[in-house]
């Protein structure tokens, strides 16, 4: 059984991670346990003792977040209406992302977060596949489209993220409804089929987010 945290460590804990969410939100995951004891007042031996690395600050802050995102999913899937169901979804997720850089991080690379966050994103992928199935079955999805198509999808806007949303907020909803709307039924015929399912995890490993001024 785990021993309870002092007080005063817990406070510390509750600090460190309050700091974590703030520099991951704003710079991306992508940053030195340095940076955080920094944002939160606190000595680097303060935060190494209660987090020895940056993954074990990851796993304590996103495992909640990712869980929200497969909780979304399932919300899509008992959507009376497909197509609502799977819009919803990736609007909410997408709007996450546009809000937290870390978030954006965890939810698409596989180079951060260990065997609690890796879990969850395998939870992930069966749901939004049967987003995608659920609206072929009723006609509102062209038949050659995949739930990575839609993973996929998300990896553009994430872009557009990145580079658009500190100037023009927002932005990304324009064309997240325009790539949405090519998953429509009835459309031209796709010239390549999709990625296979296990070449998904080699594509995430390749995203990398462009290095990110520090913020001193």
């Amino acid at each position: 059984m785990t021993k309870p945290l002092r007080r005063d460590a817990e406070i510390n804990r509750q600090r460190i991670l309050k700091a974590a969410q703030e520099v991951f939100a704003a710079r991306g995951v992508d940053v030195m346990l340095d940076d955080i004891a920094h944002h939160a007042g606190l000595g680097v031996g303060t935060v190494y003792r209660r987090f020895p690395t940056r993954e074990d600050l990851v796993e304590a802050l996103f495992d909640t977040r990712l869980e929200e995102i497969v909780g979304w999913a399932e919300d899509g899937l008992r959507h009376a209406d497909p197509w609502t169901g799977l819009t919803e979804f990736v609007e909410r997720a997408t709007a996450a992302m546009a809000a937290d850089r870390g978030l954006r991080d965890i939810a698409f690379s596989r180079a951060y977060g260990r065997r609690r966050v890796a879990e969850i994103r395998e939870m992930l992928a069966p749901r939004v596949e049967a987003l995608v199935t659920r609206c072929q079955e009723a006609g509102v999805v062209r038949a050659d489209a995949a739930g990575v198509d839609l993973v996929l999808t998300q990896f553009m806007v994430a872009a557009l993220l990145e580079y658009a949303e500190p100037i023009a907020p927002g932005l990304w909803r324009r064309y997240l409804t325009l790539l949405l709307d090519g998953l429509r039924f009835g459309t031209t015929p796709l010239p390549v089929p999709p990625p296979e399912v296990e070449n998904m995890d080699r594509i995430a490993e390749n995203w990398r987010p462009p290095r990110r001024p520090s913020a001193d």
